[in-house]
């Protein structure tokens, strides 16, 4: 075998010539064969020629096929309209959504442009859809708008006119669940499980009476979570109320289920006893943000630059933020006071105060003596008086004494009624399969159609 490679390099000769001698001199030999193949194997792996290969010859036949005679209702399906969906793009005018899906109809583009009944189609905003019907000819035969959640105009064409009518859209929720598991963040584990922002931020004020998210969250806490979607015309809208969450943190369950009596007197969230979720003050009177500074005895002042007490909590959010009312209570001031800027200060039962400062503005009509309820807007974050960037400081005082409000220990509202109590557990009981379903398959959901 040597004897025969050295005879095949020394010769020069091209090497397909070389190779056929090869396999003429070992055609007797089967081990041979089997090892030339092996390496004939490997020649056309890596040498590949660089003339490309001819094509296949091909025949091409026509032929004209008779439709049975049962189909003969079809012949008029070329006049049927063909729908189609365009989305607004930034700088769209109605002209060119109608060019884009090929409407080729001078009457219907002169009613757009001047007939005052088409003026809904003004308001078109980048991502709305329009659902637009042609025929064949390119001819308008309908277009739908959604304008708002209540409205959906539609122009329709009858003959030779066209018509436009404004009707409340077909709504629809359903219901998703999903389920996170803490590896950084709140935000992101919800983003990693697909679930909306405005829900993340729901779930956090639902429970933030019983877990602190700025403090306490810990790798490997998980959660799952039921609520609703809202779609309108098959476009999804928002994302509607939480129905039920459970979380837990450090290794302790917490859970809050929507309920609202039979009455419909009385709603809220409550744990699985009936105990309700919502606590005499709220923890945090905005949405879920960033502390940016905490209660302190003692800190570097930002501005002064000198250390001093920090007697409440700055929530650092962006300017316009709502301010809530952290518990029901009695307007005590409204104006500009020092470095706070625009200030608000509430009077609760039990010698509270509450103080929330550097507001922007002062919610519509607010004044010394209103009576405001929990959850309600006081005011919007700013930077007045002496802030270094927009924040809400918010104080909280027990007969003029600062407490920092992240660590008190918050009593609880009313728990549901004794003669609802059989009702919210049946409630709960259907719930909970939905939230352990979440847990086990965390990147699918279930829709139901209501």
């Amino acid at each position: 075998m040597q004897k025969i490679t050295d005879n095949i390099l020394a010769e020069g000769a091209p090497f397909w010539a070389a190779l056929r001698r090869w396999m003429r001199r070992l055609a007797s030999a089967p081990l041979a064969i089997v090892l030339v193949l092996g390496f004939s194997g490997m020649a056309a792996f890596g040498f590949v020629p660089g003339v490309a290969p001819e094509p296949h010859p091909t025949t091409t036949l026509e032929r004209t096929l008779q439709l049975p005679s049962d189909w003969a209702h079809l012949d008029g399906l070329s006049d049927l309209p063909y729908w189609h969906e365009e989305r607004v793009q930034r700088g769209d005018t109605i002209g060119n959504v109608l060019s884009r899906v090929g409407m080729r109809d001078s009457q219907a583009m002169t009613f757009l442009l001047s007939d005052a009944q088409a003026r809904p189609l003004y308001k078109l905003r980048p991502g709305r859809a329009l659902r637009i019907a042609l025929n064949g000819e390119g001819q308008l035969q309908e277009l739908r708008f959604l304008v708002s959640e209540t409205e959906l105009f539609t122009i329709v064409r009858e003959g030779k006119t066209l018509r436009t009518e404004t009707t409340a859209p077909e709504r629809e929720v359903r219901r998703e669940q999903r389920a996170g598991e803490i590896q950084s963040s709140l935000f992101g584990a919800a983003d990693a499980a697909g679930i909306p922002d405005a829900v993340t931020v729901e779930m956090a004020n639902v429970l933030s009476g019983s877990i602190n998210f700025y403090h306490d969250l810990r790798k490997g806490d998980h959660f799952a979570v039921l609520y609703e979607r809202v779609y309108v015309e098959g476009e999804l809208i928002n994302s509607g109320r939480i129905l039920a969450v459970e979380f837990f943190n450090g290794g302790i369950e917490y859970s809050a289920y929507w309920w609202q009596s039979p009455d419909g007197k009385s709603s809220g969230y409550y744990n699985t006893k009936g105990e309700s979720n919502k606590k005499a003050f709220l923890r945090t009177p905005l949405e879920f943000s960033r502390v940016s500074s905490n209660f302190s005895s003692s800190r570097l002042h930002p501005v002064h630059k000198t250390k001093r007490a920090h007697v409440g909590t700055d929530f650092a959010a962006a300017t316009g933020t709502p301010v809530w009312a952290a518990s029901d209570g009695t307007v005590d001031f409204a104006g500009t006071q020092g470095g706070y800027g625009k200030l608000v200060i509430l009077r609760h039962a039990g010698k509270i105060t509450t103080h929330y400062g550097h507001l922007s503005r002062f919610a519509s009509g607010l004044k010394k003596g209103d009576r405001v309820a929990q959850g309600k807007v006081i005011g919007y974050v700013g930077q007045t008086g002496v802030a270094t960037g927009p924040h809400l400081h918010y104080e909280f005082r027990v007969a003029n004494v600062p407490r920092d409000p992240l660590k008190m220990v918050m009593p609880p509202a009313t728990p549901i009624a004794a003669k609802d109590k059989k009702a919210f557990e049946g409630s709960v009981a259907l719930t909970k399969p939905l939230l352990q379903m979440a847990r086990e398959t965390p990147t699918q959901k279930l829709a139901v159609f209501h």
